[in-house]
């Protein structure tokens, strides 16, 4: 089964997505968010469906006191309603520092300095690194 990741963020949604034994993370893309319009539901649950997704993991985007805050309030119901479209389950992680962990990746990834400095590219690359997370600690399938 394929897993959809999602790195849900104020401008852009970053996407990811999982082979087919659910053991690799692989960056599909990013969705681009404007401001004042509603979130690209329709476009992630496209994603879902075009990439057979059954089950899609939504990074939390906890603060470092690990207490939830307005934003964890509107990513769960950013998930909520991602779930009632899809009929998929929705399974939140933890995404702490997994931005920090994209762009460091992509640094040694030696690519050249515009390509590193591309904000779609790093968000796809956390929203692979918080979908690789959970599939390390994922029950077993």
């Amino acid at each position: 089964m394929r897993i959809l990741g999602v790195d849900y963020g104020t401008r852009r949604v970053g996407l990811a997505v999982s082979d087919t034994t659910a053991t690799l993370a692989s960056p599909l893309g990013t969705l681009t968010r404007r401001a004042g319009r509603r979130p690209p539901l329709a476009a992630v649950a496209e994603a879902a469906r075009t990439q057979e997704a059954g089950r899609i993991v939504v990074g939390l985007p906890l603060p470092l006191s690990g207490e939830e805050d307005d934003w964890c309030v509107e990513v769960r119901r950013f998930g909520a309603a991602l779930q009632e479209r899809t009929g998929l389950e929705v399974v939140y992680v933890d995404e702490r520092f997994t931005s920090a962990r994209a762009q460091r990746g992509i640094r040694d990834a030696g690519l050249p300095l515009t390509q590193r400095r591309d904000k779609g590219r790093v968000d796809a690359a956390a929203a692979a690194v918080l979908l690789q997370a959970y599939l390390d600690g994922a029950p077993p399938r």
